[in-house]
């Protein structure tokens, strides 16, 4: 038997396995948990674990310059609209998308992907394009923050990084820059009367924009050493399959109503909105039931100049992961 380290975040989706209740046949598991942002420093700068939650956007960026130590799983541990990830000044007459264009937009990293989701968005529903902006780069309360791996922009996307003893959230509140696009809300959100949501309410405009496209933005997958996958084969497909028997399990206790297992005292009716708007597999796992989702991904990445041509689905995801099988 396998012994391997698996990084990932501790949630409902990952809980069963945390918790020995799913187990990878034929591996021996143990477990690092902590924030994304740390798992995927260590992961990506040093390779440091066997298996890892990562981020999507730097596994296209690492895959398509063949520098990624990992193939990825297509498990998609994180998933989010980001609609609400765009905060703005109020007071600068930033009234719809489209007055974004000329603005200084703060974003913690260029390829993080919750912004090429947004930059992606906005240019295809308010034509605003990432060459339309100024983009300022930096850690949105960490100062000195530096990128997860190197990167090079082509030369007509305006960047321009913070000093090393600013963040993106004091100088948003200071009024310094115009926007800040961020998966949490910046410090200053909540405090300084002049900093909102570019979408008031967002839950609308996500789901108007899911109706349209059908996408349910993936942000982090899961990867596999790819030295071990040469070794093992079979190893990609124990590990999708325990992942997604652990996503069951999660699905399975939403809808449970005898103890609640989420302080929602509503969830199952929550869920069953959810169902009746996305489907009943809303959060999905597997290469062709996520391609289009891929593809739209790699579409936005190409437009940022992350990536130069797209990449091939087999060398993003291990391809024993994208045979038919009964789990």
């Amino acid at each position: 038997m396998l012994e391997l380290s698996l990084a990932c975040q501790n949630t409902d989706r990952t809980r069963a396995l945390l918790e020995n209740r799913v187990t990878i046949d034929g591996v021996k598991i143990h477990f690092v948990t902590g924030p994304a942002e740390e798992l995927f420093q260590r992961a990506f700068r040093h390779a440091e674990f066997d298996i890892s939650e990562l981020s999507l956007g730097t596994h296209l960026l690492t895959t398509a310059r063949a520098a990624s130590h990992y193939i990825g799983v297509p498990v998609f541990l994180s998933r989010a609209f980001r609609h609400s990830a765009v905060y703005i000044r109020g007071d600068r007459g930033i009234d719809s998308a489209d007055a974004l264009k000329g603005r200084r937009i703060g974003v913690p990293d260029f390829q993080q992907t919750a912004g090429i989701w947004v930059r992606g968005m906005l240019a295809d529903e308010y034509g605003i394009g990432n060459r339309d902006v100024r983009w300022v780069i930096g850690g949105l309360e960490q100062t000195g923050r530096a990128a997860r791996v190197p990167y090079t922009l082509p030369s007509d996307i305006q960047v321009e990084p913070i000093a090393p003893d600013q963040t993106l959230s004091r100088l948003l509140d200071a009024g310094e820059i115009d926007a800040v696009i961020a998966p949490k809300p910046p410090s200053c959100f909540g405090r300084n009367e002049h900093v909102r949501r570019l979408f008031p309410v967002p839950r609308e405009v996500e789901q108007t924009w899911f109706r349209k496209t059908g996408i349910f933005p993936p942000m982090h997958t899961l990867g596999i050493r790819r030295s071990l996958v040469e070794k093992h084969p079979w190893l990609p497909v124990n590990v999708y399959a325990a992942f997604k028997k652990a996503r069951d399990l999660a699905l399975t206790e939403l809808q449970m109503t005898d103890t609640l297992r989420v302080m929602h005292p509503w969830i199952t009716e929550e869920l069953d909105q959810v169902r009746a708007l996305m489907g009943h597999d809303f959060w999905r796992y597997g290469v062709k039931e996520c391609r289009d989702e891929l593809d739209t991904l790699q579409r936005y990445a190409l437009s940022d100049g992350l990536i130069e041509r797209p990449v091939p689905i087999d060398d993003l995801f291990a391809p024993s992961t994208s045979e038919a099988f009964n789990f």
